[in-house]
């Protein structure tokens, strides 16, 4: 049974601390517990009554209305705007923050798995994994997860990818091109690596893919014979001490003739001078794209 704070509820509902507030004095629509010391503090049931609420009270019913409703017809409320695909996505969101946070692993493996079979799994990516882990960014600025929290979500969405992928080893397209991926040295966040070698694979491209925390000077030394298509890196987390531009001109200096493609926030976010053979592609959609532009013209090279 988790326990969050009402800063911890605020982050991830939306609703203002001193909203809450109102809305326990004025409608009772929520009762706090407290600790020995009066501090208020909810727990896991809470926090989802909470967020069905923030989710009627976005689509249009006043809170006075809500307050009127018992929680089995808030969910039947909640029911009748859920065919509204946006809203759907946001609810599944939500729901993997509040399974995260009380390490549900049932409830964060039945919401992953319910949309793969309904939409797949490259929609589910798009639609619903990186929107949560924008958010997992979101609360962890605030404070209001713990390392803990992140390697649970991401653990097991790794194994929802790496079922995938295996499932696709050894699919070869006939205009196939060779992907070198790899993460550089102190990148942890494997997760966009690994669906890029997904979407590689079930398109039928080979792919070599090394993972996180590649030293430049070894992956040279180890592939100075390999003449790779493309080369797919990625860098997200903005604490490393990387000199981008000096590990760019460095990739484009060991493969002069591989075309480059950039991906993460560290590099869309910055003002980097690229060579002609370089990309930055700033949403997984674009990469996908591209990669699909490859069968149509015939695994036609990066301009």
């Amino acid at each position: 049974m988790g326990t969050f704070s009402i800063k911890d509820i605020e982050a991830v509902s939306g609703i203002k601390s001193h909203t809450l507030r109102i809305w326990e004095q004025r409608y009772g629509i929520i009762v706090p517990k407290r600790t020995d010391s009066n501090i208020r503090y909810y727990d896991d049931d809470d926090l989802k009554h909470i967020l069905n609420i923030s989710i009627l009270n976005r689509n249009g019913l006043k809170i006075s209305e809500i307050a009127k409703l018992s929680k089995s017809e808030i969910a039947e409320a909640i029911l009748k705007i859920s065919g509204r695909k946006s809203e759907v996505y946001n609810s599944q969101v939500k729901g993997l923050v509040s399974a995260m946070l009380s390490f549900d692993e049932y409830s964060f493996h039945k919401i992953i798995t319910t949309s793969i079979i309904q939409i797949g799994l490259e929609e589910t990516l798009i639609k619903i994994i990186f929107p949560f882990l924008e958010e997992v960014g979101f609360l962890w600025q605030v404070g209001s997860i713990h390392p803990s929290h992140e390697h649970f979500a991401s653990n097991i969405i790794k194994q929802k990818l790496y079922v995938a992928i295996d499932g696709n080893v050894g699919r070869f397209a006939e205009n196939r091109k060779r992907f070198l991926l790899f993460l550089p040295e102190n990148e942890q966040h494997s997760l966009g690596l690994l669906f890029a070698n997904y979407i590689l694979r079930s398109r039928g491209h080979d792919v070599i893919y090394l993972g996180q925390e590649v030293p430049l000077d070894e992956l040279q030394r180890a592939f100075d014979n390999q003449h790779p298509d493309y080369i797919l890196t990625m860098l997200t987390a903005g604490h490393i001490n990387l000199d981008k531009q000096q590990f760019i001109n460095n990739i484009n200096k060991f493969w002069p003739n591989t075309n480059v493609l950039l991906a993460g926030p560290q590099f869309a976010g910055n003002e980097l001078t690229l060579p002609s053979n370089t990309r930055i592609i700033k949403r997984m959609s674009d990469f996908i794209a591209l990669i699909d532009s490859f069968t149509m013209n015939n695994g036609e090279v990066l301009n």
